[in-house]
């Protein structure tokens, strides 16, 4: 664990990051393709990747029909393309969850939704499963995720507009990743995984 939080570099200190979907032509006719992602500072220098792996034939037919139920794990490399940390989604018709792991195979923590009316819920839990942040926003509030601690805000996502043909064609999505100085080290790592679980299971086209 120790290695991928000092490898983290500029994403410690950040307290703005955005988290931008990269799209493949095959998606311009409805076909889903792994998902790719760019982390860079406001000013679009690039910090970190993230790419869900292949599994092959099989894969690609579970995306195509199971979209985000489906079991898939994703990778965030830095610049240097060496692993930093992994996301890892099991199987779930219900109460979807991410669990995030060092490069060593540390479980760090987790994303996990939870059941309620009317609006969108989900919190982030420590290894042990006690939850760190909560995550509530009404469900009119398309692309607002707030983080908050003991009622206090500390963490937000915001899916940013990409445009027209962009939105309508494509699975292409950005997020502006807002975290302030009350967060650790891990929790930072935990909301950025969380990024990547908003894009999937309230953007990604659902399986039909």
């Amino acid at each position: 664990m120790t290695t991928t939080l000092h490898r983290l570099g500029e994403i410690h200190e950040a307290t703005e990051l955005y988290v931008r979907q990269k799209h493949e032509l095959a998606e311009m006719f409805g076909f889903e393709t792994r998902n790719k992602y760019a982390i860079s500072t406001p000013d679009r220098r690039e910090l970190a990747y993230a790419a869900e792996q292949q599994k092959g034939f099989l894969g690609a037919l579970a995306r195509q029909f199971f979209g985000h139920w489906r079991t898939f794990e994703i990778i965030f490399f830095g610049n240097d393309r060496q692993p930093l940390f992994k996301a890892v989604h099991p199987f779930r018709w219900f109460f979807q969850r991410l669990e995030v792991f060092a490069d060593d195979g540390t479980l760090l923590g987790a994303v996990q939704q939870r059941w309620a009316w009317f609006r969108k819920s989900f919190d982030v839990e420590d290894a042990r499963g006690n939850v760190l942040l909560e995550m509530r926003a009404p469900i009119f509030s398309f692309w607002t995720f707030p983080f908050t601690r003991n009622g206090t805000q500390v963490a937000a996502i915001e899916k940013k507009f990409s445009g027209a043909l962009t939105e309508l064609f494509t699975d292409k999505d950005n997020f502006r990743v807002s975290m302030t100085s009350a967060l650790t080290h891990v929790e930072r790592v935990l909301v950025l995984a969380a990024a990547i679980f908003v894009d999937l299971q309230y953007f990604e086209r659902k399986a039909e």
